[in-house]
C-alpha cells in the first residue's frame, strides 16, 4: 500500500510535472498569467500620472472600465477562437494584440489614444488568460492541474507584490510610457514562444465550430452596464439600476446558451445541479464578495489609520500572499481530500468578510491584516481544487471551452462585485466626498452588501462538493 501511494505521489509530483518536455509550456503559461496580472496592477498605480499628462481626470474610469469590458469579451470568446483558429495561431495572436494596444498607449498624446489602447490591451489579456487555460488544460494530465492552477495562483501573488512597486517607481520617474513599452517586448516574447511551444490540434472538419455571436453581444451589454454603474458615483439609484440590468444580462447569456446551437459555456453551466454549474456559481460569487477589501480596503486605512498609499496597499496585498501560500499546500491534495478543501475555503470566505465587516470600521491594520488572510486562505484552499473538479467532470467536446470559462467566470464576478461595491459605497456617502465619517461608514457597508455573495460562494461550494452530479 505504501509503495503504491509513493508511486502516485511520484506521478503527480512537481519532477513529473516538469518533465517529457513539459516545462518550456509551463513556463509560457506563467509567462502569460504574468502578463494579465501584472499589467493591469501597474497601470492601476501610474493612472494618476496618466490623467496628469494627458488630461481627461473625467474619463479616468474608463481605463478600467475599458481594460474590463474587453477582458470579459475576450476571455468568454477564448475557448471558441481556440478551436477555430487553433491553440497556437490564437494565442500567438493574443501577444500580438496586447503589444499593439501597449505600443498606443507607450505613445498616445492623448486621452482618446490612450483609451483605445486599453481596450486592445483588455482583449489580447483576456485572450492570453483564456488560452493559457486552455493549454493547461491540454498539455498537462489531470494530475498535475491543481499544481498548474497553484502556480498560476503564486504568480499573481508576486504580481500584487511588484506591480505597485515597478508602477510607483516609474511614476515617481516621471516616465510612465516606459511601463508600456516593456510589456510591448515581453508579449512580443510570448507570442514568439507561443508559435515555437505550442500545436494547433487537428480538428474535424464537420465540427468546426462558430463564434456564438449572440451571447457574446450579450455578455457585452452586461459587463458594460456594470461598468458603468462602478462609475455612477454621482447617482446610487443610477448605479443600483446598472448592476440590476448587467446582472439581468449575464443571466440572460445562461438562458440563452442552454438553447444556441454554438455554445459559449459548457453544457449544464447554468445548472446548480451539475458540477460545472455550482463550480462556476461558487467561482463567480466567491470572486464578487472579496472585491470590497481590493478596491476600497487602501482607501479606508489611509483616510481612517493615516497609512502611506504603499504601506496601505501592502495590508491588502495580504489576501494574494495568504491564496499563494496556501494554494501551493494544498495543490498536491487527493480527490479525497479535495472535498474537504474547497468546502472549508468556501467558509473561510464567508468568514473573512463578516470578520471584516465588524472590524473594518475602526480599521486597525492588524485586524485588517487577519481578515484578509482568512479570505486569501479561502481562495488557496478551494480555487485550484474547484478549477481541477470543473475540468474533470467535462466532456472532452466542452473542455477548451471549459477551461476558459474558468478565467471569464472570475473576470465577470469581479466585475459584478466591484460594482455593487461601488454602489454600497456611495450610499454610505462616499459619493459626497472621502471623508473620516464616510470612510467608516463605507468600511462597514461595503462588506455586509458582500455578505449574501459570500453566502451564496459558500452554498454552491458545499454544493459542488456534495449534490451536484
Amino acid at each position: 500500500m505504501s509503495t503504491c501511494r509513493m508511486q502516485q505521489a511520484a506521478e503527480s509530483g512537481w519532477g513529473d510535472l516538469l518533465s517529457e518536455g513539459r516545462l518550456p509550456r509551463f513556463v509560457l503559461i506563467c509567462l502569460g498569467v504574468w502578463l494579465g496580472a501584472v499589467e493591469s496592477l501597474i497601470t492601476a498605480t501610474i493612472m494618476p500620472s496618466v490623467a496628469g499628462e494627458l488630461g481627461g481626470h473625467t474619463y479616468f474610469g474608463w481605463a478600467v472600465a475599458g481594460f474590463l469590458v474587453g477582458t470579459v469579451l475576450a476571455v468568454a470568446s477564448a475557448g471558441r477562437l481556440s478551436e477555430i483558429l487553433g491553440l497556437r495561431t490564437a494565442t500567438a495572436l493574443a501577444g500580438l494584440i496586447l503589444a499593439a494596444g501597449c505600443i498606443l498607449s507607450a505613445a498616445a498624446p492623448n486621452m482618446g489614444v490612450f483609451l483605445t489602447g486599453r481596450l486592445l490591451q483588455g482583449m489580447g489579456s483576456g485572450w492570453i488568460a483564456g488560452f493559457v487555460m486552455v493549454a493547461a488544460a491540454l498539455v498537462f494530465p489531470e494530475r498535475h492541474l491543481a499544481r498548474v492552477f497553484a502556480s498560476a495562483t503564486a504568480i499573481w501573488g508576486v504580481a500584487t507584490v511588484l506591480g505597485p512597486l515597478i508602477g510607483g517607481l516609474l511614476a515617481q520617474a516621471g516616465d510612465w510610457r516606459a511601463v508600456f513599452w516593456i510589456f510591448t517586448l515581453q508579449a512580443l516574447l510570448f507570442s514568439a514562444a507561443s508559435v515555437r511551444l505550442l500545436k494547433n490540434p487537428t480538428t474535424s472538419s464537420e465540427r468546426t465550430p462558430g463564434v456564438p455571436w449572440r451571447q457574446l453581444c450579450v455578455l457585452g451589454l452586461g459587463v458594460s452596464a456594470i461598468a458603468l454603474a462602478d462609475m455612477a458615483a454621482s447617482s446610487a439609484t443610477a448605479a443600483a439600476f446598472l448592476v440590476l440590468a448587467g446582472l439581468t444580462g449575464v443571466g440572460l447569456v445562461l438562458r440563452i446558451d442552454g438553447r444556441a446551437p454554438v455554445r459559449l459555456l459548457p453544457r449544464g453551466a447554468g445548472n446548480l445541479k451539475t458540477i460545472c454549474g455550482s463550480g462556476y456559481a461558487s467561482l463567480f460569487a466567491l470572486t464578487a464578495a472579496s472585491m470590497g477589501l481590493i478596491v476600497y480596503g487602501p482607501a479606508i486605512l489611509q483616510t481612517v489609520r493615516g497609512l502611506s498609499p504603499l504601506s496601505a496597499g501592502y495590508v491588502v496585498a495580504v489576501q494574494a500572499m495568504a491564496w499563494t501560500v496556501v494554494g501551493l499546500a494544498v495543490s498536491g491534495a487527493s480527490q479525497e481530500r479535495e472535498r474537504r478543501w474547497i468546502r472549508l475555503g468556501g467558509s473561510c470566505i464567508l468568514a473573512g468578510v463578516a470578520l471584516l465587516a465588524l472590524l473594518m470600521r475602526e480599521a486597525e491594520p492588524g485586524a485588517v491584516i487577519v481578515g484578509a488572510a482568512v479570505i486569501g486562505a479561502g481562495f488557496g484552499l478551494s480555487s485550484s481544487l474547484t478549477n481541477r473538479r470543473i475540468l474533470r467532470a467535462l466532456a472532452d467536446e466542452d473542455r477548451a471551452i471549459g477551461s476558459s470559462a474558468l478565467i471569464a467566470v472570475r473576470q465577470t464576478g469581479a466585475a459584478v462585485g466591484a460594482a455593487i461595491a461601488g454602489v454600497a459605497a456611495n450610499l454610505a456617502g462616499l459619493g459626497y466626498g472621502l471623508t473620516l465619517a464616510s470612510a467608516q461608514s463605507v468600511s462597514v457597508w461595503v462588506f455586509v452588501a458582500a455578505l449574501p455573495l459570500a453566502l451564496a460562494g459558500a452554498w454552491a461550494a458545499w454544493r459542488l462538493t456534495g449534490t451536484a452530479a
